[in-house]
């Protein structure tokens, strides 16, 4: 018999009992099929079931996970509750490791983040790749506490450690021509058992708009409280948006693409009348089958209530200028 380390997050908390099931048939339909985990997957939960999980002690650093260099704690976000570690670190929507919450820790455990390298292309002056010892030089590391809001109706606050994605893309010298950015995922079947399965059209792909990009709210990840990114958060770097919903937070980039016409990203592929390339936080439009205007603060205990979503996630004064005049009910 397996036993699972209790937990305070119950799927009721976050969505009602025929909402889940609703999403279940989506997926189903969308070729979105949860399907068995292999044994190597069901030895890794026996694994981690009678693995106590270690969450970051005060003032972040663990001793004995490897740090980064040096970062500045900014005065963004510190006002605010962080969510603890374990929860930060267990609880994740990261397909390629598998579709329940729980299963990206387990099956993550022996994923390969170094070496690791990103390719520039697309409507840059010169296709270039850069190593991630690279990327840490490029801009001095902060530590930035930003809200972070799932569609599925749930949010976290997470002290993250990276530096503005505009000085990546300064390095990356894209030319006029550059509208969009676009990420890509790894997609390693070796790696990363989801990709096996037909949960989606791997490989993983998000993108931005240019003044999106360029914003300076938008982060390059590379770490969270005081670590080096935890695989299953994904590591060795991910886009952070915190202004939009977490799934256009691509994970374990490989790829940075510069177009001059919007990509067509993973979710809008699945479910194109249910996600849409913008994705901001806006809780005056509900998804089909999760309401926005509140939210489940994952690690606040069973009887927390649901707390109001802000516009834009709280960031409205930061980056509601850039919708100005674009009807976002039509644009989400």
């Amino acid at each position: 018999m397996i036993i699972l380390p209790k937990s305070d997050i119950l799927s009721s908390e976050i969505t009602p009992k025929e909402v889940f099931e609703d999403r279940r048939r989506f997926i189903k339909q969308a070729g979105l099929g949860l399907l068995a985990t292999s044994a190597l997957a069901h030895s890794n939960l026996l694994l981690a079931a009678n693995t106590p999980h270690q969450a970051a002690p005060a003032g972040y650093l663990s001793k004995s996970a490897p740090t980064l260099p040096s970062f500045t704690k900014t005065s963004y976000g510190k006002e605010e509750k962080l969510t603890p570690y374990e929860d930060v670190t267990t609880y994740n929507n990261f397909y390629e490791f598998g579709t329940s919450k729980s299963e990206p820790a387990v099956n993550s455990k022996l994923f390969k983040p170094h070496p690791w390298t990103v390719s520039i292309e697309g409507e840059v002056k010169k296709n270039k790749t850069i190593g991630i010892d690279e990327i840490l030089k490029l801009a001095p590391l902060e530590e930035r506490i930003y809200r972070m809001r799932c569609v599925e109706g749930w949010s976290m606050v997470i002290p993250w450690l990276g530096f503005p994605l505009a000085q990546l893309i300064k390095w990356a010298e894209p030319n006029a021509n550059a509208k969009y950015i676009e990420f890509i995922s790894l997609a390693d079947s070796q790696q990363m058992s989801g990709v096996n399965l037909p949960i989606l059209d791997w490989p993983y792909i998000e993108g931005l708009r240019m003044d999106e990009a360029m914003n300076p709210l938008t982060l390059m990840a590379v770490g969270l409280y005081g670590e080096k990114l935890p695989n299953q958060n994904g590591a060795p770097m991910r886009l952070v948006v915190p202004w939009k919903y977490g799934f256009k937070g691509a994970k374990s980039i490989v790829k940075i693409r510069f177009t001059e016409k919007m990509p067509m990203t993973t979710w809008m592929k699945a479910g194109p009348r249910e996600y849409g390339f913008y994705a901001n936080v806006n809780p005056q439009v509900d998804h089909p089958r999760w309401t926005q205007s509140s939210e489940k603060r994952i690690g606040a205990g069973l009887f927390a209530g649901r707390i109001k979503t802000q516009m834009f996630n709280g960031y409205a004064e930061q980056v509601g200028q850039m919708y100005a005049g674009l009807d976002l009910r039509k644009n989400f």
